[in-house]
């Protein structure tokens, strides 16, 4: 079992209203829902790694660095519901995603499912004599070579993981790539596969008569990927002024925009990503490995293609989305091994495997997406973006308490977001708080 633990009966993702709650609040909400005290989430007062662990965590260590860790809401992902940890820097991102989820629950929630959690490790070969004598001698050699593999990562295969195949590649006339693919489990398993590809590496290049090369996993994990689908009523994307309909097929525009032209594909995926990495990062998991694989795989076919697509279903009744994507995530080891921050997310997350939180990011990866389409598509991707700008501005040139709420609101209306417009407000605001709680200054 993973370090998330197991599903919590009647846990409901949906909490209308909570982005409304004082923080504390909000604490308290969670802490009912996930059946544990509040006082569990004071582990977060220091972004869940003090100083002693983050000094073991990395080299060079002389502080640490805290994001914002907030909840992806209204997300159910094949029947069940999920409260979705998200660490992350951008104004919108949980907000946009959350509504997106609610939209997407009304039409019976994600479907996803993920592959078996196979990594690869590759072993390059170079000056190989005889390519086709190298891969009969590889392929002889396979039942014992997975066996010192397996005794490589004894653990792993106790938990029912282990090498499952070994496949060569050709690089050119002279040189073989030969993938080792080894079944994880809940790991994401960069060590594990690194091991293997260490262990075997002096064999593989006596049996092909080459010179070893690197020796190390691949990113692109092209044999652990998620795949999720979703359908939304029309009537739940009606927005600016325009009817569900015309919504489905602005969005379907939009998609197709992403198909034709790599430079669209590019931010269209950047949308996504928004919100697989910001679970990702919560979760104490390399987001860096994920983005890697992402970009990758959408260039596989020589074209840098989009991850999600969406089309009209039902006569424009209805918006169909789906992503693919590969997802390499872990619920053990790593950084969950002292970042108390990130176990307490994986907790909140709840999910018992490392295919089901493969899923479940997949799905926030297309919520993200949705959610970008739609303001693109109808408002404007910047409304929604800059009134949580505002914010940040208000609170950057001092802003504290319910003038942060009120300066923000009156750049926003204003249209105007330049540090010294807030200033002025700020300064104004203040001046008026003085008068009226010190009437003297009237005199």
């Amino acid at each position: 079992m993973s370090q998330g633990g197991g599903k919590l009966p009647g846990r409901s993702s949906r909490m209308s209203g909570f982005y409304r709650l004082p923080l504390a609040e909000r604490r308290a909400q969670l802490s009912a829902a996930m059946g544990a005290p509040g006082s569990d989430l004071g582990c977060l007062d220091d972004g869940g790694l003090d100083l002693d662990a983050a000094n073991d965590l990395i080299e060079n260590v002389i502080g640490t660095y805290s994001l914002p860790l907030g909840l992806g809401l209204n997300f159910v992902v094949n029947g069940r519901d999920y409260l979705v940890p998200m660490c992350v820097e951008e104004p919108s991102v949980v907000a946009a995603a959350s509504n997106a989820a609610r939209m997407v629950r009304s039409g019976g929630g994600f479907k996803a499912d993920a592959d078996p959690p196979i990594m690869i490790a590759q072993v390059e070969l170079r000056d190989v004599p005889d390519l086709g004598r190298a891969e009969a001698a590889i392929a002889a050699a396979t039942p014992r070579l997975l066996a010192e593999a397996d005794l490589v990562i004894g653990k792993l295969v106790e938990r029912g993981g282990g090498a499952r195949a070994i496949v060569p590649r050709r690089l050119g006339p002279h040189e073989l790539c030969i993938h080792l693919e080894i079944d994880c489990r809940d790991a994401m398993g960069a060590n594990l596969v690194n091991g293997v590809a260490e262990a075997l590496a002096p064999r593989l290049g006596e049996l092909s008569q080459g010179r070893v090369g690197l020796r190390i996993l691949s990113n692109l994990a092209d044999r652990r990927r998620v795949r999720v689908r979703c359908r939304v009523p029309a009537a739940e994307l009606a927005a600016g002024g325009l009817p569900g309909p015309e919504v489905v097929a602005a969005i379907a525009a939009a998609s197709r925009f992403a198909e034709l032209d790599p430079y669209r594909a590019a931010t269209h995926n950047k949308g996504i990503m928004n919100g697989v990495d910001a679970v990702a990062l919560a979760i104490g998991n390399d987001w860096r490995g994920i983005e890697a694989g992402a970009h990758a795989y959408a260039a596989l076919s020589g074209r840098y293609r989009p991850l999600a697509t969406w089309s009209a279903a039902s006569g424009g009744a209805a918006l169909e989305g789906q992503l693919e994507m590969p997802m390499a995530v872990g619920t053990v080891g790593g950084a969950l091994r002292v970042h108390r921050g990130a176990r307490l997310s994986l907790a909140i997350l709840a999910a018992d495997s490392a295919q089901e939180v493969a899923g479940v990011i997949g799905a926030v990866g297309l919520a993200s997406n949705l959610a970008a389409l739609r303001a693109l598509a109808t408002e404007g991707i910047q409304r929604g973006h800059m009134e949580l700008h505002a914010r940040s501005v208000a609170r950057g040139v001092g802003a504290e308490g319910d003038l942060v709420a009120r300066v923000a609101a009156e750049l926003a209306h204003a249209g105007d977001f330049k540090p010294e417009r807030a200033q002025a407000i700020l300064d104004r605001l203040r001046m008026l708080n003085s008068t009226v709680s010190n009437p003297e200054v009237l005199k």
